[in-house]
């Protein structure tokens, strides 16, 4: 079979196989996906051909994984993948307008690169960031809070060669840098982790019930958090008991038709 794959590709997915059970191997299909999207910037037929090999499966075992998850692209993607969420709280608060700006401004619609192969748009249904929105994401980072002024800027730094920071997570990296880490690779680019943090509105809950004095009841934020090998003492003694009671109460109606039996003539 040729491919384009490195040796380094290679070399990565016997490593990532090798993580699995000899007999557990297809469970490495995921990752490997991913790997194989960080070398080509998508899943190629050739991606899937090569996945196929690797786990003794065919192509289209391979290909309905591929088809089935979105963070497998099937044709080539720009560098930077920016998902607008248009779904109901974004796009209340904007997310439609962010996104259909965009889509004017780079000359691309859904799921289209543009010229320069920077950028791909999309938009996405929900980015499970509800209290940022409207919310962008650039290669699964966050972007919160954007109107359509803010996306914009966004995408020209990302196309003049600049990597913005996100307002939560680490720095930007490159859709096929990601797809490195999402293999299961760890991201050796200098301070590749340095940055982010919670963002305001996550915490905004946390501060009101602190300055209102509200607590779930009864909680002692002190009690240690059991581990599962550790017994669970209510429920061991409440078993225990019922065992006792259930014990008792056979050994009384053994008891009991023991004299009956002896009472017979």
């Amino acid at each position: 079979m040729t491919t384009t794959f490195t040796e380094q590709t290679r070399e990565r997915a016997r490593e990532i196989i090798a993580r699995y059970p000899a007999d557990r191997s297809r469970s490495a299909l995921l990752p490997l996906l991913h790997l194989v999207q960080s070398e080509e910037g998508y899943v190629s037929p050739a991606g899937v051909e090569f996945c196929a090999e690797v786990l003794g499966l065919n192509k289209a075992q391979v290909g309905a994984v591929a088809t089935f998850y979105t963070m497998y692209k099937r044709r080539p993607t720009g560098d930077y993948l920016v998902s607008v969420c248009t779904n109901t709280m974004c796009n209340v608060l904007g997310g439609q307008e962010v996104y259909d700006t965009l889509a004017e401004h780079l000359g691309v619609g859904h799921d289209e690169t543009t010229a320069d192969g920077k950028v791909t748009l999309e938009h996405a249904e929900c980015l499970a960031a509800c209290d940022y929105g409207p919310v962008m994401t650039v290669n699964y980072d966050f972007f919160d809070g954007v109107d359509p002024q803010t996306a914009v800027g966004v995408v020209e730094e990302l196309r003049a060669g600049g990597r913005p920071m996100p307002t939560r997570g680490a720095r930007l990296c490159t859709l096929k840098e990601m797809s490195v880490q999402l293999a299961g690779f760890a991201d050796e680019r200098e301070g590749a982790v340095a940055d982010g943090g919670p963002g305001e509105p996550t915490l905004r809950g946390l501060r009101l019930a602190e300055q209102h004095g509200i607590s779930v009841p009864g909680y002692d934020p002190n009690t240690p958090i059991r581990s599962k090998a550790e017994p669970d003492r209510p429920a061991a003694e409440a078993k225990a008991k019922a065992d006792a009671e259930k014990a008792k109460a056979e050994a009384e109606k053994a008891a009991a038709e023991a004299k009956a039996q002896a009472a017979k003539p």
